[in-house]
């Protein structure tokens, strides 16, 4: 190993910022995730710890989601309930698929630390191979659509609370 190799890396101020508004992404994301425990609740009919350990138990968020989704679609919920509530639940599953895209992925940089990208972790099967690897700049472009992302969050976040007191799910 050269000197190089074994210095750790300086990363830029423009990589520290992605990197902050991922965080934020993922801070705001997990705190309107737990939000699922009061629907869960309330549409299942328990009560607030029971809903918990539903939530926790089910491992991950997609799965917490269709639980709300399937619950929701009960025949007991109220048709107006169930509209609102799928609505809610829709816009959390596009903005999810954005969110991981950070979550699950490389981050490559040049030397200086600058010139960010996003390295996909996924295989693309085509019809005579396979494609793994798809990058995509970091530019300012991309931080306005995290930035947006985190907006789309908190607007997910209220309305949820709107709709939970709304209905009166356990809080």
């Amino acid at each position: 190993m050269t000197d190089a190799e074994t210095q750790p890396q300086v990363l830029s101020r423009e990589f520290q910022n992605i990197l902050l508004l991922v965080g934020q992404m993922n801070y705001s994301w997990t705190n309107t995730e737990t939000l699922l425990i009061h629907f869960i609740a309330g549409l299942a009919g328990v009560d607030k710890e029971t809903a918990t350990v539903i939530f926790l138990t089910l491992n991950t968020t997609r799965a917490r989601l269709d639980l709300v989704d399937r619950l929701a679609k009960m025949g007991r919920t109220k048709p107006s309930a169930k509209e609102e509530i799928l609505s809610l639940t829709h816009e959390m599953v596009k903005v999810l698929r954005h969110k991981n895209r950070y979550n699950h992925c490389l981050y490559s940089f040049d030397d200086e630390g600058k010139h960010a990208k996003t390295i996909l972790m996924r295989i693309a099967d085509t019809k005579s191979g396979i494609k793994i690897g798809k990058t995509q700049d970091l530019d300012a472009s991309e931080m306005e659509k995290i930035r947006e992302s985190i907006k789309t969050i908190e607007d997910i976040n209220h309305q949820a609370w709107t709709l939970i007191l709304k209905y009166e799910f356990p809080v």
